[in-house]
């Protein structure tokens, strides 16, 4: 969402509702309701997403609880994180075959590809969105990754 400037994503199927709005600070809000005229959709269903709601307050109180914690690691000088945009697995390579897109030492600019992140059977091409050069990888292959986790260490140029 980030990337194409997308505010907000509804998607609706079959009375079941999703709709993904950013946030203030770019985290992603999940919305998920079913519409009460579908047939498939039982009332005991509809009390599961009040529970979601209150998922979705915590969050943003744990995240200013961390923040504070972040800061000291962030403030190293001249050093950048390239962090995964989204759920899915992260492969340093675009095959089997080929080798890792970036190396420990690697010079990379903004739109340099450092890792392919699989979601839902989709190869997603990772950039840096940074200048720099790689200092660490903090992923190892095949690993599963979170929204925002740290994937690369990057020491700016």
């Amino acid at each position: 969402m980030k990337r194409s400037d997308l505010s907000e994503f509804s998607l609706e199927e079959e009375g079941l509702k999703i709709t993904i709005k950013r946030g203030e600070n770019g985290a992603p809000i999940v919305t998920n309701t079913r519409n009460s005229a579908a047939p498939f959709a039982p009332l005991a269903d509809t009390p599961a997403p009040a529970p979601a709601p209150a998922a979705v307050a915590t969050p943003p109180q744990a995240a200013v609880a961390v923040r504070p914690a972040a800061a000291p690691a962030a403030e190293e000088a001249g050093v950048t994180y390239i962090k995964s945009p989204m759920v899915g697995t992260f492969y340093r390579s675009s095959s089997p075959e080929s080798g890792p897109l970036v190396e420990i030492g690697s010079t990379v600019a903004e739109n340099t590809v450092v890792c392919i992140i699989e979601a839902m059977k989709i190869m997603n091409e990772i950039q840096a969105e940074a200048k720099g050069a790689i200092v660490e990888a903090l992923v190892e292959n095949g690993q599963a990754v979170e929204y925002g986790q740290r994937l690369f260490k990057l020491k700016a140029a």
